[in-house]
Formats: structure tokens, sequence, C-alpha cells
């Protein structure tokens, strides 16, 4: 199973930027590996289709037009959430059930060294930030 947070790094909203950089620090922080996704990117386009597609905007982010913003959260194919979910759980100390995690899943990864099956995770693309 793998974690996998959908971003833009050429937001120019700085919001979505502080929450996708805060997303990406918890996950570092909490060992646990996961494949960062720019929609941004060229030749991206499906992957910001399926993102748009399978993501829910929140009622309460007054930001959301029509489509929901990143970062939004899955594990593989399967939606977690957006990143006021995300915060909670993390808050709520359920970040395990909110990520889809095996139970006793956390602390138990050894840090990655910024791959996540081949793909850079925060470390490799904080530069868009």
């Amino acid at each position: 199973m793998t974690v996998k947070v959908f971003i833009s790094g050429l937001s120019g909203n700085k919001e979505v930027k502080k929450r996708q950089q805060r997303v990406l620090m918890i996950l570092d922080s909490k060992n646990i590996d996961y494949t960062v996704i720019d929609i941004t990117e060229p030749g991206k386009e499906n992957e910001k289709e399926f993102m748009q597609q399978n993501s829910k905007a929140t009622p309460s982010d007054s930001t959301v037009k029509s489509n929901p913003l990143p970062p939004q959260i899955f594990n593989e194919e399967d939606y977690c959430g957006d990143y006021d979910q995300f915060d909670l759980a993390n808050e709520m100390d359920e970040l395990e059930k909110f990520l889809k995690l095996p139970l006793g899943s956390l602390g138990t990864t050894s840090p990655g060294n910024g791959m996540s099956n081949g793909t850079p995770t925060s470390q490799e693309v904080t530069h868009l930030f």
C-alpha cells in the first residue's frame, strides 16, 4: 500500500503551498513512505483528472469553487481525504486509520531516502514551494 499525495507545484495560492508542505512534513516526521504526484507537471493530466474525479471538496473550504484543491491524499486508488481531514486525523492521533494503513504500522518503518517506489518524495520537491 502506497500513500499518494497529490500536490500542485505551481500553485500561486500560499495557503495551498503551506498545506502541502505541512502534509509532507508530517508524513516525513512519522516515517511514512509516500509518493508525491505533482498534477501540474507535463504528462500528469491523467493523474490530475483522477484526483479531481475521486476527491471530495471540503464544504468548509471557502476557496473551493468546483474542483477539490491539493493536497489530496490517497492510499493507492482509495481516497483518504484532504488537508483538513488529514490535519484533524493527525491531531486526534488517528493518522494510521485516516491513511488506511495496517494498525501498528506507524513508527515501525525506517526513514526513507527521499524516494518512494522510485518517485521523489518531499525531500526532492520542496524546491517547488
